[in-house]
């Protein structure tokens, strides 16, 4: 049997064509589109609702790891719920349930 320097039963390579049809006239253009800054929202969000933002993102770069935890970051902070009541777990957790329906 003889030693080949290549495989024989390769396919020979053939240059990609581009697709001249696939999005033609569907490609989106910039200010033609409109722009929905609040997909899954009726409004902007609330001060409260920033503040929670705000408060979310401390109580996790201190080390937050679970709602008890965020929930001590909270009242630690004296960051308040909507009705100006210190946070409890159950408090919390029917808050995200709120704000993610």
């Amino acid at each position: 049997m003889e030693s080949l320097s290549y495989n024989p039963n390769l396919v020979p390579w053939e240059r990609p064509a581009p697709n001249n049809v696939a999005g033609k006239g569907h490609i989106e253009q910039p200010g033609k589109v409109a722009n929905i800054v609040w997909q899954t929202r009726a409004a902007a969000p609330s001060a409260y609702e920033n503040a929670l933002g705000d408060a979310l993102e401390s109580a996790f770069e201190g080390g937050a790891q679970n709602p008890q935890d965020i929930v001590r970051a909270f009242n630690a902070a004296g960051f308040l719920t909507a009705d100006s009541q210190p946070w409890t777990e159950e408090r919390f957790l029917s808050e995200m349930r709120r704000l993610g329906a």
